[in-house]
């Protein structure tokens, strides 16, 4: 009888794998994010851009698979029975923080005002998030304080230069003994949410009321995101009505502020940072801007943190359409790469545009925002940051669930990045005000507020030499025209008005592949999933455009 010995474990040879793309310069792979930094002013933040690439694509990327690893713990009190509220992180979220905050992430506009610093600044917002988005939310938050700190000028004096000085200073210290400071947001309540005039946190002024005076708060928050940024802008009533304040963790003397923490909350996704439950208990705050004016106020932060919601989603698909495209490159099935088999390249391709045409108006929005002090710039970024943050943010889990399925049951586990972009993808949708808010506030902006209504059309203008496009303007037109049942026929009109931005927009860039491929398919109604392009399009030049190559 003969043996027929097999070595345990060499049961087969591994073959036909991806090879890692960990290390890639994501700048630098990414055309589309070059280009339309370059059209909208951006372009002297290239080198800026090119170094975060390289740090988004290497040592960040590995750093955000261990802060959500490694989830944020709460430790309430010490071992003796001492209060804490203190949440403590990984190493490798700070690490994320530290490098973020020192390249100017959450300050860039503030100190360097240059045309082009807010496109310049999304690119770098646009990168780090692709790495990690959980650590995106107290640096969008910091970012947004700025102008409605500003409101107060004592306030602004004392914090906005530890807040701007780009050092990262995570201790848990008084503000005098700080390098660097962040700012958090906590507005909803438990029985109101979004509808923030539900809220029943009072504030009790301890002296002389108004603007710029110390007060005690008494009640609770149902979300405060980062709990441990160094103070907090949030919303109580006072005399006058519902009021702005701001609320450090600590008091002038350095002992700890009467904030604390009820416990984490247990999220879908954005499991790198810690969101929160608080109670204020006579909690000290000053009060910014004027009183009984708070959500206008805040208004100021909501719509840049907004935008922000525009640059996540965006980030997200494209950085799944990445992870979609490198392993269609190299996958074979039948003896051909995936990328070579026409089904695959029409969803790719699919993918790929809507990937650039959530940039590209983005990127719009960031020169809206560059250029505020004109009136038709500052109009427009009005309607568009509600318009984006809707369109943009509800695209993003189907289009990353769909570049999930290019890499079959690969992209389901969490030895792969798409899960976790995923799982990222609704925060943004739901974070400062759901779809549904986004769209009434379309349409608030376009029948209360002057200008908004002509601003649109100026910029959709007549298609821009495109028949097609032409008739979409004219039915929206037409459209607004009939204020019958108008609400509930927002969410139409709202990405009727979006992607009719982004046809105009990629139309304005002068790439015919690009712009031709988008009208086709998203003005001519061709299918209802991914995929479904229509044929006699440049395929090919999508997918060469949108390709990542080892860099």
């Amino acid at each position: 009888m003969t043996n027929h010995c097999v070595p345990l474990g060499e049961t087969h040879e591994v073959f036909n794998q991806v090879p890692p793309l960990e290390g890639s310069n994501l700048y630098r792979i990414d055309l589309p994010l070059q280009e339309w930094v370059r059209r909208y002013q951006g372009d002297w933040a290239e080198a800026r851009l090119d170094a975060y690439g390289a740090l988004a694509g290497g040592p960040l990327m590995e750093a955000g698979f261990l802060a959500n690893e490694n989830r944020p713990v709460l430790r309430s009190h010490d071992r003796y029975g001492h209060r804490l509220d203190q949440v403590d992180f990984h190493p490798a979220y700070h690490q994320l923080m530290r490098t973020a905050v020192e390249h100017g992430i959450p300050s860039l506009p503030w100190t360097d005002p240059r045309p082009g610093a807010q496109v310049a600044r999304a690119g770098l917002m646009y990168l780090h998030n692709q790495a990690e988005a959980g650590t995106s939310c107290p640096l969008t938050m910091t970012f947004a304080s700025v102008p409605a700190l500003r409101m107060q000028p004592e306030i602004a004096e004392a914090w906005l230069p530890k807040l701007l000085h780009g050092a990262y200073d995570p201790r848990n210290l008084p503000l005098a003994q700080k390098t660097g400071v962040t700012i958090g947001m906590a507005m909803t309540e438990k029985q109101g949410g979004t509808d923030v005039r539900a809220n029943t946190t009072r504030a009790h002024p301890l002296g002389q009321p108004g603007p710029g005076q110390a007060y005690e708060l008494v009640g609770h928050k149902w979300f405060c995101s980062a709990p441990m940024c160094d103070a907090f802008l949030t919303l109580a009533y006072s005399e006058k009505g519902l009021s702005c304040f701001l609320l450090p963790r600590h008091r002038p003397d350095g002992t700890r502020n009467a904030f604390y923490i009820q416990r984490l909350k247990n999220k879908l996704g954005n499991w790198a940072n810690a969101s929160s439950e608080v109670e204020y208990r006579g909690a000290l705050a000053w009060m910014v801007g004027e009183e009984g004016r708070g959500v206008p106020t805040i208004l100021s932060m909501v719509s840049l943190t907004r935008f922000d919601c525009m640059i996540g989603s965006s980030s997200l698909m494209r950085q799944a359409l990445t992870q979609a495209l490198h392993h269609c490159r190299h996958r074979q099935v039948a003896g051909r790469a995936l990328l070579d088999q026409p089904l695959m390249q029409n969803v790719l391709a699919d993918l790929a545009l809507e990937s650039e045409a959530a940039l590209a108006l983005t990127l719009r929005m960031g020169r809206a925002l560059d250029h505020a002090a004109e009136a038709h710039e500052s109009t427009f970024a009005r309607l568009v940051t509600a318009v984006g943050k809707y369109w943009i943010c509800k695209r993003a889990p189907a289009m990353i669930n769909e570049a999930q399925e290019c890499l079959g049951g690969a992209g389901y586990v969490e030895e792969t990045i798409l899960p976790r972009l995923y799982r990222e993808a609704p925060v943004n949708s739901i974070w400062e005000g759901s779809g549904n808010v986004q769209c009434l506030d379309v349409l608030r902006a376009l029948s209360k507020e002057p200008g908004v209504l002509e601003a649109l059309f100026a910029e959709l203008g007549d298609g821009h030499g495109d028949a097609r496009l032409a008739a979409h303007v004219e039915r929206l037109k037409q459209a607004f025209g009939d204020t019958a049942d108008i609400q509930y026929r927002a969410r139409q009109l709202t990405e009727d008005i979006a992607v009719g931005l982004q046809a105009r927009l990629l139309l304005e860039a002068g790439n015919a592949a690009v712009s031709d491929a988008f009208i086709a398919s998203r003005l001519a109604g061709h299918g209802r999933v991914y995929g479904t392009l229509p044929r006699g399009l440049k395929v090919d030049a999508l997918l060469a455009r949108s390709a990542p190559h080892l860099a």
